[in-house]
């Protein structure tokens, strides 16, 4: 197509002297061409062009195009390549391949003259501080490995559609628990509350095939009632309504896919070395955003005063296999609970059983339904009495810490199978009470040396290296209490009592005098109890009976001078006061409390 810039620099050429013809090679365009814009005298654009009503060739559809009309009427979404492949079909070698590009143009024209009318899209003002919008949006053709593992991951994605600010989080289903999380997050990250929020027709929720003041359910709207968020949700089927976080999904996406590229590596050292490189990628967004935010904060409404517990409480029974049955998935716990109802809180990636009170178990939760996690530590002393269970156990799979146990029960049946699975029960059973990895460095050993395997052989490995359950080892640091003689001293100085006085006062006190609750050889490192524990006893913060082991001629039962006080008590006051004959063998709670530690 010849353009006005084209025909202006050939007039110029010509005027320069320059032949027809050269001028047209270097305007780009024919000589005729040329010689045609030479006589009209007008450009391009000055032109009209010619409507042409008239066929070069006949059409090789005009016989059966009736026929077409008709299934293009009933059938608008048909396609002209559809109705080609039935052509040829119906009438062989009749249509040649060729001939369907020109069928498809055929096609397209009616559609646009005479075809059903399409659906028209409405664009939108936004105001500030109006309207939030979220969504879930699938990363995991994104490839991020951590440790070289695949993550299989998803980003909750929130975003206000004035001036498009928006964060995320990763989560790992589009459960109301990780809708609570993600929403929460981004309003404490936002530092206020919009009016509306707009989701699509999540499940978590949305009740499904409902419409009208019973739509969304009762746990999402008590979410948004606590921040003062009136609910909004899309149409069924109608994606381009929450058109904003759908955008933003596209466009987050594939900066977040250059941004991997940039560096280099999809692998991270770990899912908080992930995280900090999303929201890196998130500020790097919304810096070029704050202009139109600085519109939107001092319309949003304030947070309220706390966060909601992001999470779901039920109530289960423990049934006589150990287990609990939460959202379709199945977990073992104590065998103690057996019968019991427990509180389970469902959290967006762990779930917390609570007896009494009391937290009994914190386990990871499970992603879908059908599936389990069975701990073998909760049933592995009933299963060793049982041991004909084992074999046909419905959830067998999970009774194999590693690789190493595997295999080991794999040797054990091809050297003993009558005695198999009593045998591997054993080796788990030491498992539990020593030290798995202990017992699975002795499987290693014994199968790479294909040495005979038992529980006694295990057993007697476990004791020739030494290998056992470890145990923490707390360590009591001797006390220096010179830096609170010095805090005393200042306080006294800065009452305006003499130094003399108080020294008078405390050397008044009969020998091995020492203020309750407080052990007199606290200064020092004392001789150690028969079972080689040191013991350190709290100070109570009130006046209690002497809490203080020991007899008058121990040497460091000297009057203490200053003892650390609690909060809000006042230094120079002076406390009840015992002998240390007075303080024989008494119980922890008079004391405090109790620390022990390795002597």
């Amino acid at each position: 197509m010849i353009t006005d810039p084209q025909v202006r620099k050939l007039r110029r050429l010509e005027r320069q002297g320059i032949g027809t013809e050269r001028a047209a090679w270097k305007a780009g365009m024919d000589p005729k061409t040329a010689r045609k814009y030479r006589r009209l005298g007008k450009l391009p654009s000055e032109v009209k062009r010619m409507d042409r009503n008239w066929c070069t060739r006949s059409d090789p559809f005009a016989e059966v195009w009736t026929d077409i009309e008709q299934l293009l009427r009933l059938n608008p979404g048909l396609e002209a390549k559809t109705i080609f492949t039935d052509l040829q079909r119906r009438f062989p070698g009749r249509f040649a391949p060729g001939q369907l590009r020109t069928l498809q143009r055929r096609c397209k024209r009616w559609r646009a003259v005479e075809g059903s009318a399409k659906e028209v899209f409405f664009a939108q003002v936004h105001h500030p501080g109006r309207l939030c919008a979220s969504d879930f949006t699938h990363c995991t053709g994104l490839g991020v490995t951590i440790l070289g593992l695949p993550f299989d991951h998803m980003i909750y994605h929130f975003v206000l559609t004035y001036s498009n600010w928006e964060t995320g989080t990763v989560c790992f289903s589009e459960s109301l628990e990780s809708l609570s999380e993600g929403l929460q997050n981004a309003l404490w990250e936002l530092g206020g509350v919009p009016q509306l929020h707009r989701t699509d027709r999540l499940t978590a929720a949305i009740q499904p095939g409902v419409e009208g003041a019973r739509t969304f359910k009762q746990r999402y709207q008590a979410l948004l009632q606590h921040y003062g968020l009136q609910a909004q949700a899309i149409q069924a089927g109608k994606g381009h309504e929450n058109g904003d976080a759908e955008q933003s999904h596209r466009q987050f996406k594939r900066t977040l896919d250059q941004a991997l590229m940039l560096r280099g590596s999809r692998d991270f050292p770990s899912r908080d070395a992930y995280e900090e490189f999303l929201r890196q990628r998130f500020e790097q967004a919304n810096a070029a955003r704050q202009v139109r935010l600085a519109e939107e904060l001092p319309r949003l409404q304030p947070l309220p005063q706390r966060r909601l517990e992001a999470c779901k409480r039920l109530k289960v029974r423990v049934d006589s296999g150990s287990t609990i049955h939460v959202a379709g998935n199945v977990y073992s716990v104590s065998s103690r609970l057996i019968g019991e109802w427990v509180e389970v809180r469902l959290y967006a990636e762990r779930i917390e059983v609570w007896y009494a009170q009391k937290q009994v178990e914190r386990l990871p939760r499970l992603r879908g339904k059908g599936k389990y996690k069975i701990e073998y530590r909760h049933i592995i002393d009933w299963l060793v009495r049982k041991p004909g269970a084992f074999a046909d156990y419905r959830y067998r799979a999970d009774l194999f810490p590693s690789s190493r146990f595997r295999q080991a029960y794999d040797l054990l049946r091809e050297q003993q199978p009558e005695r198999a699975a009593k045998e591997y029960l054993g080796i788990l059973q030491l498992a539990a009470h020593q030290s798995e990895s202990g017992v699975e460095a002795v499987l290693g050993r014994l199968l790479d040396q294909e040495r005979p395997l038992s529980l006694a052989a295990v057993t007697e490995e476990l004791r020739k290296h030494g290998v056992h359950q470890s145990v923490t080892e707390v360590v009591v640091v001797a006390v220096d209490l010179a830096s609170y003689d010095a805090l005393l001293q200042s306080k006294e100085a800065e009452d305006g009592a003499e130094p003399a006085e108080v020294e008078g006062a405390v050397a008044g006190e009969p020998e091995g005098a020492a203020l309750a609750g407080v052990p007199s050889r606290l200064r020092g490192t004392g001789p150690a109890s028969s079972a080689g524990v040191v013991e350190l006893r709290a100070v109570s913060a009130g006046a209690g009976p002497a809490g203080v082991s020991g007899t008058a001629e121990q040497a460091g039962g000297a009057a203490v001078a200053a003892v650390p006080p609690a909060a809000g008590e006042d230094l120079a006051g002076p406390r009840p006061e015992a002998t240390a004959g007075q303080g024989g063998a008494t119980s922890p709670d008079a004391a405090g409390g109790l620390f022990r530690g390795s002597a």
